[in-house]
């Protein structure tokens, strides 16, 4: 009877000690590991290069200078201005010129001192639904002939030159929407004061003042991939 009762009890000692060594043998689940989420490609480098434009009223190149000059006519419709187009880019895009006033050069002026004047010209960048980017301004003033930027080449005066003129200059910067494949430069309004008063241009068709070296600064988009040809 005693050897039973102990047989017993030894058996309900096994049991009670070999429970807890099973729990502490149990491992936690797993968690699996987060994949690191992937780097985006790096952004293309920024390209600077001259802009491709459409100027409704060129005026010609600069004897000195050999820019391009062109005229910026006032008026209310974009496509009346002068078109710039942005080639496929990412991020927004830089758009930088030289804007000038444009002065009509006489000789019998300057030798009777009545050659001063004092322009402001007005223009704005405009995307192609007419909303406008921004306004540019340059003011400046013509005393002597030292005061012109350049003479145009192709005209009927001495040495082949034009009358008309490119003076002051005005270095522009204006930053384009990523959205935006092409902007418009259209004048707005030009004040010149003379000695004897003051004159204001606004109404639509008039060329107010003259850009040139127009240039871009923006981050071209990638190629757009082609899909592989499926497998017949």
């Amino acid at each position: 009877m005693r050897v039973s009762i102990l047989v017993t009890a030894l058996a309900l000692l096994a049991t009670a000690t070999a429970a807890p060594i099973g729990a502490q043998t149990r491992t936690a689940p797993r968690t699996p590991a987060r994949r690191a989420a992937p780097k985006p490609p790096p952004l293309p480098p920024l390209k600077t290069e001259t802009a491709t434009i459409m100027c409704p009223n060129p005026l010609g190149e600069g004897v000195q200078t050999k820019r391009s000059f062109c005229d910026v006519l006032t008026g209310r419709d974009p496509a009346d201005g002068i078109l710039v187009d942005i080639p496929a880019h990412v991020g927004p895009v830089t758009i930088t010129f030289d804007l000038h006033n444009r002065h009509m050069y006489s000789e019998e002026l300057i030798k009777s001192n009545r050659a001063y004047r004092r322009y402001t010209a007005t223009i704005g960048v405009l995307t192609m639904d007419n909303t406008l980017v921004s306004r540019a301004v340059v003011q400046s003033e013509f005393r002597r002939p030292s005061d012109l930027v350049d003479r145009i080449g192709g005209g009927a005066g001495p040495g082949g030159v034009k009358a008309v003129a490119p003076t002051g200059s005005e270095p522009i910067s204006i930053q384009i929407p990523e959205t935006e494949q092409r902007v418009s430069l259209l004048g707005e309004k030009l004040a010149v004061e003379r000695l004897d008063g003051v004159d204001n241009f606004t109404l639509p068709g008039q060329p107010v003042a003259i850009i040139s070296n127009v240039m871009l600064e923006y981050r071209p988009a990638p190629p757009k991939r082609t899909p592989a040809p499926r497998r017949r």
